[in-house]
């Protein structure tokens, strides 16, 4: 009976070893994953940051656009209006 109790706690501690060394394996794996999901935290803020900058820039160049639309039009009508003037003294010019 003795005997049988040796055996019993030979491999009940067997078995707590290997289930601290399992315990051991498990948080090196969570210190790893955890230093990973830092990274990408870091990584992700560095992305987002990005995107708001692009989306400043994108917003800049939209303006810049209608601004540069809008110069064109009021340049084309400058140039519309001198050729009318234009026309019109051209016009007078004649009837006198």
């Amino acid at each position: 009976m003795a005997e049988n109790h040796r055996v019993l706690l030979a491999e009940f501690e067997v078995r707590v070893r290997d289930l601290v060394a399992h315990c051991e394996r498990q948080k090196c794996k969570i210190n790893e994953l955890e230093r990973m999901l830092a990274a990408t935290n870091v990584d992700l803020q560095h992305a987002e940051q990005r995107i708001e900058m692009l989306e400043v820039q994108k917003d800049n160049i939209l303006a810049a656009r209608v601004v540069a639309v809008h110069e064109g039009d009021v340049r084309r009508a400058k140039e519309r209006i001198l050729r009318m003037i234009r026309e019109v003294n051209s016009c007078i010019a004649l009837a006198e």
